[in-house]
């Protein structure tokens, strides 16, 4: 089960993302369950979950490592953080790619908010190239140390002239690269 904002999804309702680019290696056959919602006036409501053998540290300390987040995360060209009070942190994005042979970029300005007791890494947007771009990253540790559960949210509207009804192949697949990337990242620093 997924859980989208304070929406429970049933797996029944969710799609394996089989016809996606997932990287070689340890990675090859992962099944990464993954909803996606149409509201109104082009928002795109987005959730994927991974089940990992990854612990909550490790990812959690990938997650919080905001000035690496782009020499991992596939497409984003910067992560620099602007401030950070508490568990309250601003971070400033850049992402890039190639769609439909054009050159994308977008930057944001997000503010994060840690929760680490509850395994949420809560982000909404101040300002940048969409209306709308917030969720949340949710860590929760499997029963009998059998590993976590990793859960990728994001509600996300474009600016006038963006049409996001074309990108959403993209997004449901940066979506499951982003969760390999973070999964990777989180094993290798297993100790």
């Amino acid at each position: 089960m997924i859980l989208l904002g304070s929406q429970a999804i049933k797996k029944n309702q969710l799609e394996p993302l089989s016809d996606l680019e997932i990287p070689a290696g340890d990675f090859r056959n992962r099944t990464i369950e993954q909803t996606m919602e149409v509201l109104p006036r082009g928002t795109r409501r987005l959730a994927a979950q991974l089940r990992t053998s990854a612990c909550f540290d490790s990812l959690w300390k990938v997650l919080t490592s905001y000035d690496r987040l782009n020499e991992f995360i596939p497409n984003l060209d910067k992560s620099i953080v602007e401030s950070r009070k508490g568990d309250v942190i601003t971070l400033r994005q850049v992402g890039s790619q190639d769609f439909l042979g054009f050159k994308f970029s977008a930057e944001v300005l997000l503010e994060l908010t840690e929760m680490k007791e509850q395994g949420v890494l809560r982000f909404s947007l101040i300002k940048g190239d969409f209306r709308r771009f917030d969720g949340s990253w949710l860590i929760h540790q499997l029963p009998n140390q059998q590993g976590s559960s990793l859960v990728y949210e994001l509600t996300v509207q474009g600016c006038m002239g963006m049409p996001v009804s074309l990108i959403e192949t993209r997004l449901r697949k940066d979506l499951t690269n982003n969760l390999l990337a973070v999964e990777k990242v989180a094993l290798s620093n297993k100790s």
